[in-house]
């Protein structure tokens, strides 16, 4: 065998070799991102479940919540300001799972689920309130995709799922 074979097999070897390497490292890198984009959506809905966590374990809490989404005339002035607090921390919550979608980390399949909570807790009267006061604090890509949601006409929300009468029935 002559030097230009055993060059040439060499060559052959290493270049199998490194199609190999990067056959590996695009398999490592797809699993990555995989990985990735599963922890930034459990990360999206961890931050949406830590806002609304203290609505169950703390009953008063819940009770602004479920008022204020329907009824902001029903809260005291304080009652307002923490809903209005509680409004600001829900719909970032929502602007950053929206902002995951549009940077394509997060499944079209879980955004659908989103997007339909979206539908909803935007049509109750009281964080439409909210919203359109304070829309301003909010990226420009959230407000053009809240513009362009359609409200359900039969909206569901803690608020108002029980039906409003059952609701107030309890209340009084």
């Amino acid at each position: 065998m002559n030097w230009e074979a055993v060059n040439a097999v060499a060559q052959l070897i290493s270049s199998l070799g490194v199609i190999a390497s990067l056959w590996y490292l695009a398999v490592q890198v797809h699993r990555s991102t995989r990985i990735a984009k599963l922890a930034a959506q459990d990360a999206a809905a961890a931050a949406l479940r830590d806002v609304t966590r203290p609505f169950s374990e703390i009953p008063e809490l819940g009770r602004i919540w479920r008022l204020g989404l329907e009824d902001l005339s029903a809260l005291s002035d304080d009652e307002k300001a923490r809903f209005f607090h509680v409004a600001f921390q829900f719909l970032k919550a929502m602007e950053t799972i929206h902002f995951h979608f549009i940077h394509g980390v997060m499944e079209e399949e879980v955004w659908r689920g989103w997007w339909n909570l979206y539908r909803h807790y935007l049509a109750s009267p009281g964080l439409e309130y909210y919203w359109n006061l304070r829309r301003d604090l909010f990226s420009t890509p959230f407000q053009e995709f809240i513009a362009t949601l359609d409200r359900p006409a039969n909206r569901m929300t803690v608020g108002n799922l029980l039906g409003q009468a059952d609701v107030r029935a309890r209340e009084g």
